[in-house]
């Protein structure tokens, strides 16, 4: 039995096109003949490449997401935004310090937030964007870091901006400071660097590089692991996969 496919229109770039009302925008671009070979990234949501601006019917407001994402509706008008440009300031992270004079030097903006929150309102991957950027200008660069962290880069928060703040820059820029100047030192990584460099597991990877396929099965079914705690209607059915 064949299943019915519900056709619906959308227009892309201005132009109508009848698509499935069961795909993603970007799938449905690709159904209606698109080649996709820029902006289309990840797929997943993940790299932030894929942003669209758009509009429904009998709705004033413009609407913005992710082509991965957002689902073709019917009559909706939308626009690709592959990238949208974001100031970055130009910084060598051994030279600067985790203060907030550094984002006044490098990205005065901020200060210039008027809090609406739209850069919140329409960041697809669901993150306090306004607090963040309010963190900043308290000079409370772990909070930045923290609430960023999750960050895709695709700008869309910057393209609402009325006070056109980078935000995905001014981001960075807290992650950067963080790891490099907050964050406490990892002691033990720092010894196993050491290790790495005086050669310790040198011969170890000259005999995984020699090895057959056979033997790394072996060697990769009896590496010591954390115990697996999958319920057994999860658990994988056989090892093919290895």
């Amino acid at each position: 039995m064949e299943t019915k496919v519900n056709l619906i229109p959308i227009h892309v770039m201005g132009k109508q096109y009848m698509v499935p009302d069961t795909l993603t925008v970007m799938k449905a671009m690709e159904y209606a003949g698109y080649q996709l070979t820029r902006g289309c990234g990840c797929r997943g949501g993940i790299c932030g490449a894929c942003g669209i601006a758009f509009r429904l019917p009998d709705s004033y407001k413009i609407e913005v997401g992710l082509a991965c994402q957002a689902m073709a509706q019917p009559g909706m008008y939308l626009a690709v935004l592959p990238f949208f440009p974001n100031k970055r300031g130009i910084h060598d992270l051994n030279k600067v310090k985790a203060a907030v004079d550094t984002f006044k030097a490098l990205y005065p903006e901020v200060f210039k937030c008027v809090s609406c929150n739209t850069c919140t309102k329409s960041c697809p991957m669901s993150i306090e964007v306004m607090d963040y950027i309010n963190a900043v200008i308290r000079g409370d660069i772990v909070q930045a870091a923290e609430l960023s962290f999750d960050c895709v880069m695709c700008g869309l928060c910057t393209s609402r901006c009325p006070a056109e703040i980078s935000h995905a820059n001014v981001a960075i820029l807290a992650r950067r400071l963080y790891g490099s100047q907050i964050t406490p030192r990892a002691e033990h990584l720092a010894k196993q660097v050491e290790q790495v460099k005086a050669g310790k597991f040198n011969e170890g990877l000259d005999q995984l590089k020699k090895a057959d396929v056979n033997k790394l099965k072996e060697l990769y079914k009896a590496r010591e692991a954390e115990p697996d705690n999958t319920p057994d209607e999860w658990a994988p059915k056989s090892n093919d996969y290895l």
